[in-house]
Order: C-alpha cells, then structure tokens, then sequence
C-alpha cells in the first residue's frame, strides 16, 4: 500500500523482509539455504536489468529499486525456481488491473502505476499455491 501511495518501496521493509528470507531458509524452512540464496541475487539482477535495459532504449526510469529489493526478498523466500512464475503472475495482475483502472475509472495513461503491489500480490499466490500452479502447467502443457 505504500507504493501505491509514494510509489516508493521502503528499504526498511524490503531488506529485513530479504534477511529474513535468508535466515528462515537457512533452516530449510522453505527451500534449501542455496536456492534462496540464488532467488535473492536472480530476483534482483532480473528487474535491474528490464530496468537498465528501459533506460538504455527510453533514457527513462521504468521502475524504482525498491521493485529490485522486494522480488530479491521473495526469491529469498521461495527460492530461484518460484522467479519465474512471480514475475508472470505479477505482469498478469499488473495488466488485468492496469487495463481495468483505465477503462473503469479513466485513469491516466501517462500516470505511473506502482509494480511493487503486483510483485507482493505474485508472491502471496505463489508462496500460497505456487506448486500447485506449477503442476498444474506442467500437467497441461509439457508432455510426460
């Protein structure tokens, strides 16, 4: 809600969110100490590089770096294997919100709309059903 309402992701929420990702999955609560790990540094690389490479085509800021410490912190959580599905999720509800806000409510166009709650509203999904979700695509779609 803070990104929505300063479209600013705080450090002092990102990072102790990371950390503590990285300390409950060094326990193996979640997923192996490794694969959190890994989470953390792809989750972070990821959107720093759409972002990098937006500015490099744009000379526009395309997002904050708070959007880079939050999928980090989830990565951490979840492990490098959940990214994907996250970053797909958070693009899916981004756009079916996106559109509706604009069609729905006439919101400007040329207003940035915060990542940061469709990154945290992946995450719960993924953290909540996210194996589920990947069996059921691997079920449907990838021969056995």
């Amino acid at each position: 809600m803070i990104d929505l309402d300063t479209q600013l992701l705080p450090d002092d929420i990102t990072l102790p969110l990371l950390w503590l990702g990285l300390i409950a999955n060094s326990f193996g609560l979640f997923t192996t100490l490794f694969s959190a790990l890994w989470g953390a540094i792809a989750g972070y690389i990821a959107l720093w590089s759409v972002y990098k490479l937006f500015k490099l085509v744009t000379g526009k800021e395309g997002m904050g770096y708070g959007d880079f410490k939050l999928l980090a912190a989830l990565g951490a959580w979840m492990g490098w294997q959940m990214l994907p599905q996250i970053i797909l999720l958070s693009s899916l509800v981004g756009a079916v919100i996106g559109v509706g806000m604009i069609l729905l409510r006439g919101h400007n166009k040329n207003i940035p709309i915060p990542f940061g709650p469709y990154l945290a509203i992946a995450g719960w999904i993924a953290f909540i059903w996210g194996d589920t979700i990947n069996n059921a695509y691997l079920t449907l779609f990838v021969p056995i």
